[in-house]
């Protein structure tokens, strides 16, 4: 089980933009390597939760604030937060004492398991990752440049 990748391209495109890439959704798409029907659909989540400006028929969209305020739980929920992390499996066996059982004793555990991932991401925002992002290729600047000396 894993989250959907939507979740890590809406962090990719609002990276792009918070680096002062503007650019459309094609030239995201590329960056992202997905089809821009992807990026487009993603573009109006982000919009519609106030991330992002976008202008139909306009090249490049941009942040809507700055990244320091927009914590990856919020494009998590922007993105992703249609249903529970953990779907529990339905149509348990009432008769038997663990199908009868089980859903009771996982959900709290799974609660507690997706609170804990939501309160982490609650803790990181755009910038960590932007300013993560220009450490790596600022470093393998410095490492290209000493290979050429």
């Amino acid at each position: 089980m894993s989250i959907p990748s939507r979740f890590s391209v809406a962090i990719h495109i609002l990276t792009i933009l918070e680096m002062g890439r503007g650019a459309s959704s094609e030239e995201i798409a590329r960056s992202v390597g997905t089809n821009s029907a992807i990026i487009r659909l993603l573009l109006g989540k982000l919009k519609k939760a106030g991330f992002i400006h976008a202008r139909r028929g306009i090249k490049g969209s941009s942040l809507a604030k700055p990244s320091r305020e927009i914590n990856l739980l919020d494009i998590y929920n922007a993105t992703e937060k249609e249903v529970a992390l953990f779907l529990l499996h339905e149509n348990p066996n009432p008769n038997c004492p663990i199908g009868k059982n089980i859903q009771n004793t996982l959900s709290g555990i799974l609660d507690e398991a997706q609170k804990a991932m939501e309160d982490k991401l609650s803790k990181y925002n755009l910038s960590d990752v932007s300013s993560e992002i220009r450490q790596r290729i600022e470093s393998k600047k410095k490492g290209f440049s000493k290979k050429q000396a």
